[in-house]
């Protein structure tokens, strides 16, 4: 499979229900892409402003500032000390690097992909970009032989899992009996909610609880879009295996594969100030307890959810008629069907979203509810 094989972006199935959501006397309430709204923090914002005389290339490596303020971020957020400037990148997004990894590492046909079962697309797409085969498993006794790149996603997009150190660790040590790299997807990290995770840092690839100290063949990608508003600035970065940095780096030169100057200036200042997360995390926790328990209300059962930006439901029937159904409350979300095979039944709202439109979801979930009753 190559790029023109690929199929077309799942999304545009959805702008049929976008268009009957829409025709709700109050309006559409979108729940369906997990898109910030809140405003960029000014501490950001003021970084940005404040570099744009950016008159020179920009380094593919990261400036020192910035390398030096993500191995801070590392310990004081994760847990994970020892990390130096040799073991971290900054990357164009986290998107770009899900769907690029399997090229840069040199994977090909006959390789396979492992990523979960409720997985963000981009995770196949990447593999098939290379001709490698990608497999949906959360079972790493089912990891075939020819594995070797295994993706983890803690907590989970869609359906809010999160990973404990033990599972982890039992990833980690079957991705090296295999010879296969373990990327974890930890974008979503700062949002736990659940026990333990809502008093408990969800724990990262590298925290030395899995790692006993050895970082090789892991990497940990993580993205400010969520818990910075900077899904628009494309601000991401991995850590992790040296020699995989390394690798990559020396492939990322030749593609040109840069930040901004002042993005790379932005992304120091969000790293370095968590009172901005704090705050933002505040938010979401706020919607989601608005949100959740109208979903419930409504005869949707929530799975997993335990951290992230989603509430991951179903009523037990086919996610297109569950969509048709919430469209017609002016309640947009996305069907399990783009999340691979195995979740057929399943939608995924988004807790990015005004307070207002929050509300008036809930509102009118809590409405039909009582009517059905």
């Amino acid at each position: 499979m190559g790029v023109a094989d690929l199929a077309d972006y799942p999304w545009d199935a959805v702008a049929p229900y976008a268009e009957r959501a829409r025709s709700h006397p109050d309006g559409l309430v979108d729940l369906s892409i997990g898109s910030p709204v809140d405003p960029t923090p000014a501490v950001v914002a003021d970084a940005l402003r404040a570099a744009t005389d950016a008159h020179a290339y920009p380094q593919t490596v990261g400036t020192p500032a910035l390398r030096e303020a993500i191995v801070r971020w590392y310990e004081r957020r994760r847990g994970v000390a020892g990390l130096t400037p040799a073991h971290v990148l900054p990357t164009v997004g986290s998107k770009e690097l899900v769907a690029l990894l399997p090229l840069l590492l040199g994977l090909g046909p006959g390789d396979v992909v492992v990523h979960p079962r409720a997985a963000y697309p981009t995770y196949e797409v990447g593999a098939r970009l290379v001709g490698a085969t990608p497999l949906a498993s959360d079972d790493p006794a089912e990891w075939p032989a020819q594995t070797r790149l295994v993706w983890v996603n803690s907590p989970g997009n869609p359906d809010g899992r999160v990973l404990d150190v033990a599972s982890l660790r039992t990833a980690a040590a079957r991705a090296r009996e295999l010879g296969a790299v373990l990327a974890s997807d930890e974008c979503y990290a700062e949002l736990g909610w659940d026990a333990p995770w809502d008093v408990h840092p969800v724990p990262s690839a590298l925290d030395p609880r899995v790692t006993e100290g050895d970082v090789r063949g892991i990497l940990s990608i993580y993205s400010l879009s969520k818990q910075s508003n900077l899904a628009g600035y494309r601000a991401a970065f991995l850590a992790g295996d040296p020699a995989i940095v390394a690798r990559l780096l020396t492939v990322r030169k030749h593609l040109g594969l840069m930040l901004p100057l002042p993005v790379q200036a932005a992304m120091t200042a969000a790293l370095d100030d968590d009172a901005h997360v704090a705050a933002q995390r505040e938010l979401y926790r706020r919607r989601r307890a608005v949100l959740k328990p109208a979903v419930e209300a409504a005869g949707f059962h929530v799975d997993g959810s335990e951290g992230g930006l989603y509430l991951w439901a179903t009523e037990g029937r086919d996610a297109w008629d569950s969509l048709g159904r919430l469209a017609d409350l002016g309640i947009l979300a996305g069907p399990g069907h783009f999340y691979g095979t195995h979740f057929p039944q399943h939608v995924r709202l988004s807790l990015t979203a005004t307070d207002e439109r929050i509300a008036a979801a809930a509102e009118r979930l809590r409405a039909v509810s009582v009517l059905e009753d």
